[in-house]
């Protein structure tokens, strides 16, 4: 009978061992990926990007170009294992994501969806040429709109985002565009997002899809200091570290691996 006790509690004494263990494997693991990385990547060029059309709320598919775009950024990110992969419902970006992942060397993740990551919504304006929505406010503001929007940054500079996304809304003549509290509100509620779910699974390399305004909105919400309006081009890769509850900008609008 001593034999029997003196066997369970061996027993019992390994399991508890080997479960103090786990938990300071976890503990470890936890501590290891406390800083997470998050890969901003603007969708492939699209039909409307091409036709000079606004394109916010609304749709166009991935031109050859685009499609292209996408598939050489995956093969420049097939090393790195995304544990999280975003994008919003806007066919744009979720191909673009599902185009990057395609090429992954690793188990890619489960693509989520968040509204949070749609581009602007640009109202009465949506399908229109950039012209219509865009000289106005550049001329109001005494700059120049040209095919290569060499004063869009100054324009950023001089009223900001949130300026440019309420010119619009007022502007709007059907009054449905966004106006910049709301774009920032959804914005914000993504970002919390990605937070919570990277720490739920102790995430360290996510990527998210997105937009060339909405991205620049969500650098302005978290590194303010750091953006500093620079234009995005398509397939563009910005990178932000995330640690100790603090964001920070590590690159901005990457194009070196969709470059001939």
């Amino acid at each position: 009978m001593k034999k029997v006790f003196l066997g369970l509690f061996v027993g019992l004494l390994g399991l508890s061992l080997t479960a103090c263990g786990s938990e300071n494997n976890k503990s470890e693991a936890k501590e290891k990926n406390d800083e997470v990385t998050i890969y901003l990547i603007r969708h492939g060029k699209t039909f409307f990007n091409t036709t000079d059309q606004v394109q916010g709320f609304a749709d166009s598919p991935l031109t050859d170009v685009g499609i292209s775009q996408a598939e050489k950024l995956g093969e420049g990110l097939k090393d790195i294992k995304f544990d999280l992969a975003y994008s919003s419902e806007l066919g744009r970006q979720r191909n673009t994501a599902k185009l990057i992942l395609s090429k992954s060397e690793h188990k890619t993740p489960e693509l989520l969806e968040h509204d949070g990551f749609k581009e602007w919504n640009y109202g009465g304006y949506e399908g229109k040429t950039n012209g219509e929505m865009w000289e106005p406010i550049f001329e109001k503001n005494g700059l120049k709109l040209d095919e290569n929007w060499s004063d869009y940054e100054k324009l950023v500079e001089k009223i900001g985002d949130a300026g440019i996304a309420n010119a619009i809304a007022e502007n709007d003549p059907l009054k449905a565009a966004e106006t910049y509290d709301e774009i920032t509100t959804r914005g914000q509620a993504a970002m919390d997002q990605v937070i919570k779910d990277a720490k739920k699974k102790n995430a360290e390399n996510v990527m998210i899809v997105s937009s060339g305004s909405m991205i620049p909105t969500i650098l302005e919400l978290i590194v303010p200091e750091e953006y500093q309006g620079e234009v995005l081009d398509n397939c563009s890769v910005t990178i932000l570290k995330y640690k100790d509850n603090k964001y920070s900008l590590d690159v901005i609008g990457d194009t070196q691996y969709i470059e001939e």
